[in-house]
């Protein structure tokens, strides 16, 4: 079941879009009294529409509905996504924001959804290869921290003219596609900077290898060690694929693992909020207190963050969404304007994990 403050922005999105408001929404008092929830739940939901710039937040004056865009005159213009997945963690926020600025530029954005597997990718390629009319791609490679056997069906998309725009993770074969990313390595020094201010001297780390992903977040954790003169211990890295990570969220290995993790490391860096919030799970079940025993931090700020108990320090892209970016960047490049791949920043969002 979707928290509430999820089923809460839903139902305001949808009056949004439908033209149910005219300028403002109802007061954050009248919503608690039209939902039965509280103020906090409220301050949730409408932190989501802003984050999917629906609205404007003014303090003051309450919630205001932004000015949609009209679509552009003309042929509507046939964009591919493809993304590892749809619905499960962060996608769905990813894939609004691409929703929202495809609509904004007369576009009809057709999905697609690899599962994170070479097979999947393949079939998807040849079909995009075989559209008569397809002006762009907006992609999430697969496991883009191995070699991709694919990459030369990308080639020829770009040898056709086909514009690419990748996101999260970009193929070393393919140096002039455009690209927006994660500041992965530059979240991982933030990471281990903030728990060394805390007083964090032993600090563990759990990674992704077969994306571009978590080999960054580890090479960023890997350089704040470093400059802090702090010991990296193999024991003390814990790797998983994507293949592993349902076998992994459940295996004794990690469990044991996880409970040994206090009599050597005061800390802990996940490589994203799903698998923080089930080591918090695991070290509950242990009898370890976060963060009195382990302080966890991770990536992403998503619900996995917010539901967790305690609720999970993590880093957040705040308004920088990458799905936003990304299409903002594919639309400049198919009008013409000059491009550069972009990082999209790390925010801290401190709660009680750490």
């Amino acid at each position: 079941m979707n928290p509430k403050y999820q089923m809460v922005a839903d139902a305001l999105r949808a009056g949004i879009l439908e033209g149910k408001y005219s300028r403002t929404l109802p007061t954050e008092q009248a919503l608690c009294a039209q939902y039965q929830v509280s103020r906090q739940t409220v301050r949730q939901a409408l932190s989501l529409l802003e984050a999917e710039r629906l609205i404007d937040r003014r303090q003051g004056s309450g919630s205001h509905i932004r000015e949609r865009k009209e679509p552009a005159a003309g042929r509507r213009l046939s964009i591919a996504v493809v993304t590892t997945y749809i619905s499960d963690y962060i996608f769905p926020s990813i894939l609004r924001e691409i929703e929202a600025v495809c609509s904004e530029n007369n576009s009809a954005p057709l999905l697609f959804a690899t599962r994170n597997q070479f097979a999947s990718e393949r079939k998807i390629l040849l079909t995009l290869l075989e559209m008569e009319h397809l002006d762009g791609v907006l992609v999430e490679g697969t496991k883009t921290g191995l070699p991709n056997p694919n990459i030369k069906l990308y080639q020829k998309l770009i040898d056709r003219g086909i514009p690419l725009v990748f996101m999260h993770g970009n193929y070393e074969q393919l140096p002039d596609t455009l690209s927006v990313l994660d500041d992965n390595c530059g979240g991982g020094r933030m990471l281990v900077d903030y728990l060394y201010q805390k007083g964090h001297r032993k600090i563990a780390g759990i990674f992704k290898y077969d994306d571009l992903q978590g080999r960054q977040r580890f090479a960023g954790y890997l350089e704040a060690m470093q400059e802090h003169a702090l010991s990296v211990e193999d024991d003390q890295i814990l790797w998983y694929s994507t293949d592993q990570k349902e076998r992994f969220l459940v295996d004794s290995y990690v469990r044991d693992w996880a409970g040994r993790l206090t009599a050597s490391c005061s800390a802990v860096v996940c490589y994203n909020d799903e698998i923080a919030s089930r080591l918090v799970s695991y070290l509950t079940e242990r009898g370890i207190a976060v963060p009195g025993d382990l302080a966890v931090v991770s990536f992403d700020d998503s619900q996995y963050s917010e539901m967790s108990k305690p609720r999970i320090t993590s880093l957040s892209h705040r308004q920088y969404n990458v799905g936003r970016l990304a299409a903002e960047l594919l639309f400049r490049h198919l009008r013409g304007e000059s491009c550069a791949s972009q990082l999209a920043p790390w925010f801290l969002s401190e709660k009680e994990s750490s």
